[in-house]
């Protein structure tokens, strides 16, 4: 990026400073310039090796203040479940026609949602769904009898983390416009599960390197070893 509204902004960051969370909250703030409500993002690098299914670091959490984006979700069910689906707010619902319908290049959700005896019929979406990241997982709720529960944390602000092939999270925490106080309590949220998420093998420092910044604002450092419980 070599903006002149994006180079003013780099003049209000340090760049070899390690800064607490919520003075980068407040430079984030400071540096955001776009003309749309930007997201703010952590990028969390983690001393684990992608390469060792052990050391795979991932998980949910919810945000204590939402993401600031309204996800569209999507049930998988049936039976008497098909009711509570509807009830509980999601935005499809359906069984074996809604399969059909995915697997004809239907994408309008961000999220799904499927009963454990729907996982057979849903296996054979496993190379279309699997990609982007929207195949339903135990691990991550998205496969439950509790469909009322799932959709009201998925709507509510709960998110995924997982590592890349650097090793690194990448998530956001909500948007600009959010208070600095919101900011600061979903990052702390999102970066205490990712504390908790530790493998056991990993020994030594965990938390290499923190970053924060708004869409297209500068990089802030933060300084890996503050309190952030």
């Amino acid at each position: 990026m070599s903006g002149k509204k994006y180079q003013e902004k780099v003049k209000l960051v340090e760049r070899t400073k390690l800064y607490g969370l919520e003075e980068a909250v407040e430079l984030a703030k400071k540096t955001a310039y776009a003309k749309f409500d930007e997201t703010v993002e952590l990028h969390i690098n983690l001393s684990v090796d992608p390469r060792h299914s052990e050391q795979m670091v991932r998980g949910m959490v919810v945000l204590p203040y939402g993401s600031g984006k309204t996800k569209k979700v999507a049930v998988i069910t049936k039976g008497e479940k098909i009711r509570e689906a509807e009830a509980s707010g999601a935005d499809f619902v359906g069984s074996e026609e809604l399969i059909n319908k995915i697997s004809q290049g239907w994408r309008e959700f961000d999220c799904l949602i499927a009963t454990p005896d729907m996982m057979k019929d849903l296996a054979k979406l496993g190379k279309i769904l699997g990609p982007k990241g929207l195949m339903p997982n135990p691990k991550s709720g998205t496969v439950t009898m509790d469909i009322t529960r799932a959709v009201k944390e998925i709507k509510g602000g709960r998110i995924e983390f997982k590592i890349d092939s650097y090793g690194i999270v990448h998530s956001s925490i909500g948007k600009i416009s959010f208070p600095k106080e919101n900011l600061v309590e979903n990052a702390k949220t999102l970066i205490d599960a990712i504390i908790r998420a530790k493998p056991p093998t990993v020994k030594g420092k965990y938390l290499k390197s923190i970053t924060l910044s708004a869409t297209m604002g500068p990089g802030i450092k933060i300084s890996p070893s503050q309190k952030f419980t």
